[in-house]
């Protein structure tokens, strides 16, 4: 860069001390978070790191999985977990930071087929039985799919479709069952195949809620996080009505800031392409 007057010299001066404060300040973040929120948290961060400088690493996978590491120490800074049960058994070990838990998004599940027409709008090919392979998460690991298995067992179909499933270890790996034609149907998160208020391919049915129990999901600080103020500064962007808005655009509903706690509820508006289904 050329400075060849005072007043450049000046800027110049300016924006080089602007440069390295910000390199100083600067601090990497690394968190923990459940595979169905992989592409509003990849947005978010992108928004925080633009505005921020700080720099923040993610690793996505089955929060059974995040629990059992963070329990035997593995570092992340904080974890955002697709249920309320693990960031609050967390707590009770001690291995969170005071009051830092927040219900961050409310998540929903759909029945998903990448091919259109295969997916009804009532969901109906599921009673029908009309398909080879039904992928859902390991109930066992994560909670959408514990949802899912709810959701056959008020349909009634749990043991007629079981010699039809496929166990993903998470609900990213689920969801890649039926996105590469492994299996012709799952029972995937939405966000996976909602961006901006729509279902960007194949056939879906959004399932009914009162078919399963909430999947309200947590995000705690934990204690490696405690001190560092770019953490804090996390916090508060993914609490923004900037943040939320982007968790919205990927199906989710986002209980008040002040409420989270509470169980409160906001719909967020859901608009189906012309080749889906939704209810």
């Amino acid at each position: 860069m050329k400075c060849q007057s005072w007043r450049r010299i000046q800027r110049c001066l300016l924006l080089a001390v602007a440069m390295l404060s910000a390199a100083v300040r600067a601090d990497e973040l690394t968190i923990a978070v459940a595979s169905n929120f992989t592409a509003p948290m990849q947005e978010i961060t992108r928004q925080f790191e633009k505005r921020s400088g700080h720099k923040v690493r993610l690793a996505f996978g089955s929060s059974g999985k995040f629990f059992a590491q963070i329990s035997h120490g593995a570092p992340y800074h904080a974890f955002f977990s697709a249920d309320q049960d693990k960031p609050q058994r967390l707590d009770k070990l001690g291995q969170t930071t005071k009051d830092s838990r927040f219900t961050y998004a409310e998540g929903k599940l759909v029945l998903w087929s990448s091919e259109p027409g295969v997916v009804d709008a009532k969901g109906t090919v599921l009673n029908q039985g009309a398909y080879n392979k039904l992928a859902i998460a390991n109930p066992k690991l994560a909670p959408y799919g514990a949802a899912a298995l709810e959701v056959l067992r008020h349909l009634q179909i749990e043991e007629q479709s079981r010699t039809h499933w496929i166990l993903g270890e998470n609900i990213s790996q689920t969801y890649q069952f039926v996105a590469s034609g492994n299996a012709d149907l799952g029972l995937v998160a939405l966000s996976q195949v909602l961006k901006n208020g729509e279902v960007t391919s194949g056939s879906a049915w959004i399932v009914p809620t009162q078919l399963y129990r909430p999947i309200r999901q947590d995000a705690v600080i934990l204690k490696r996080g405690t001190e560092l103020p770019a953490l804090r500064e996390f916090w508060a962007f993914v609490q923004s009505e900037e943040a939320r808005a982007i968790i919205r655009a990927y199906g989710y509903n986002t209980p008040a800031p002040a409420a989270s706690n509470s169980n409160n509820r906001r719909e967020a508006p859901i608009h189906n392409t012309g080749h889906n289904h939704a209810e």
